[in-house]
């Protein structure tokens, strides 16, 4: 551990008061970036709690806060999962919830997060993830002059540059893409789901949000298998299909969430959610005592200027085929249509999507979607 800046402390983060600070730097670091939306900070509390986040039943985490003069100033996490050591590979710990004042400071974070990786025989640091690649994954590099949307992370431009000063290397970079649903897609693309559509053994269903935790169980699994073969792929537990659908139950709209069913069986997926950064926002990441009433208002009128597709998949077996890319079209438009004549879309978000994802990425280019933020996961030998 190299020696710290004059006055500065690095401590971890012992009991509620430590989360709090740790949770509520952030709300000061940015509140003058009009990008930055307000987390709801129930949820931060909830990602960061053994008690709540099946996460920790395969990974461990520490959280550092950096103090000058009794003040917060940086913060970090430094976590090791047993299964991203399975299928990233042995040694791999990583790092995120990265925030810091200085380049200093954030040099001081990022050396005592190895420090404690070291300690756990772990020999390359990766990061940034909050606290897993199906959060908040990678340090945001493009995209600074506009908002993120759910569940996409936001950060200062100055820690691309601080990053890599300490020492670290690319090792993939995640899109997203954006688009404006209220344009018809192109010729192809409205031939390619009438021609799905004239096919008997093609059937894309809503999904029953009355039996959602059934739903998402099946989605999620879908997902286990579609994803496997991907970078970074670690594959949801469960606990974790159990908690995530549980989450996402009352901010679903059944018409935006997507099976496609080949001879009856279903085979692919697409999962739209509301962007409710744009619902949230003046909400200053609080639920009480009133922000939890807004919300539910908002949810309940069903008016969505945006929205994002943060996950969709096909089973693996079909990767590469017509078939494949032909659901995925299907789903789309449908979930396009959906969204623009009942919620009054305007936007829609698709992603994130690995740099080396060609499949995907073609679907995104064929519905005439531009990339407009960039991620980055940085890497380093310890």
């Amino acid at each position: 551990m190299t020696d710290l800046p004059p006055g500065l402390t690095i401590r971890p983060v012992e009991d509620a008061s430590d989360r709090k600070a740790f949770v509520d730097l952030a709300f000061r670091l940015y509140a003058n970036d009009p990008s930055w939306i307000p987390p709801l900070k129930t949820e931060v509390h909830g990602l960061l709690d053994p008690r709540t986040n099946p996460w920790f039943e395969h990974a461990e985490a520490r959280l550092f806060l950096a103090e000058r003069d009794g003040k917060p100033v940086g913060r970090i996490s430094a976590q090791v999962d047993t299964l991203v050591l399975e299928h990233m590979g042995a040694g791999t710990g990583q790092w995120g919830m990265l925030e810091a004042e200085s380049e200093e400071i954030a040099h001081a974070l990022i050396h005592r997060a190895e420090s404690w990786l070291r300690g756990r025989d772990m020999t390359r640091s990766m990061g940034p993830f909050s606290l897993s690649i199906w959060d908040e994954p990678g340090l945001l590099i493009e995209g600074h002059d506009h908002p993120p949307t759910v569940m996409m992370g936001h950060n200062s431009p100055a820690y691309e540059s601080w990053v890599v000063a300490a020492g670290y290397e690319k090792a993939k970079d995640l899109y997203t893409y954006a688009l404006d649903v209220r344009q018809d897609f192109p010729p192809l693309i409205q031939r390619i789901v009438a021609s799905g559509e004239r096919n008997p053994r093609i059937r894309i269903r809503n999904v029953n949000k009355k039996k959602f935790d059934e739903e998402a169980a099946l989605l999620l699994g879908i997902l286990n298998d579609a994803w496997s073969d991907n970078w970074g792929f670690i594959p949801l537990t469960p606990a974790e299909i159990a908690y995530a659908g549980k989450k996402l139950k009352p901010i679903v709209f059944e018409d935006l969430i997507r099976v496609a069913e080949y001879d009856g069986e279903p085979v692919a997926f697409m999962l739209t959610l509301p962007d409710l950064n744009i619902l949230t926002k003046d909400l200053n990441g609080k639920l009480f005592p009133t922000g939890f009433a807004k919300l539910l208002w908002r949810l309940h009128k069903a008016n969505f200027v945006g929205a994002r597709v943060p996950l969709m998949g096909v089973l693996k077996r079909l990767h590469g085929t017509r078939l494949a890319s032909q659901l995925a079209f299907m789903m789309i438009e449908y979930i396009r249509h959906a969204g623009v004549g009942k919620y009054g879309m305007e936007r829609g978000e698709i992603g994130w999507i690995l740099e080396d994802n060609q499949p995907m990425r073609s679907i995104a280019d064929a519905i005439d979607s531009k990339i407009n933020k960039v991620y980055r996961i940085y890497e380093k030998p310890l």
